[in-house]
């Protein structure tokens, strides 16, 4: 099949997505998926619309590297890195204003925050025409089939019974 010109236009990232959901945010994804022309060129790009206090929750891109872009608002943002040479992790954090730019390396867990009393948006960048998306609570406690219980609460040290009500909780995916 030949290219036609809507295979390189996506039309609506300017328009704010509804964030009045649990999460407060919702990712608007351009992707080869949605804009055809991306496919064979190694980016793509999000916006992310924030409600007052809204958090794009622990995630991690496992094929991407993430640069963000804060349009309007202010945002608390970070990432964990892996595990360092002589033990643990450490997490690099920033507040971010209108104009800033952040970084989070491809496969690092990694968040945002909304502390601003007024709605916040982003422009991301992704160094992959498919980044994927992990959202970590959302995997470990509300996979199908779910993960054993005495598997997490070995590795949390955490009581079963707390498991098993984080595992019985609603996990909304705020990804379109």
């Amino acid at each position: 099949m030949d290219a036609q010109p809507d295979d390189f236009v996506f039309k609506g990232l300017n328009i704010p997505h509804n964030t009045n959901n649990k999460l407060g945010s919702n990712v608007t994804l351009v992707s080869a998926a949605n804009l055809p022309g991306l496919n064979t060129l190694g980016i793509s790009m999000a916006r992310i619309d924030f409600a007052p206090y809204g958090l794009n929750p622990p995630h991690t891109h496992p094929r991407g590297t993430e640069v963000l872009t804060v349009i309007e608002g202010t945002l608390y943002v970070g990432f964990v890195t892996s595990n360092l040479p002589n033990g643990g992790n450490r997490l690099f954090t920033k507040v971010l204003y209108q104009g800033d730019v952040f970084v989070f390396p491809q496969g690092l867990i990694h968040f945002q925050f909304n502390v601003g009393k007024t709605p916040a948006i982003a422009i991301v960048g992704f160094s992959s025409q498919n980044p994927g998306v992990i959202t970590i609570a959302n995997a470990l406690f509300g996979s199908k089939a779910p993960i054993s219980v005495d598997v997490l609460s070995k590795a949390f040290q955490l009581d079963q019974k707390v498991i098993q009500n984080l595992q019985s909780l609603f996990w909304m995916d705020n990804n379109h």
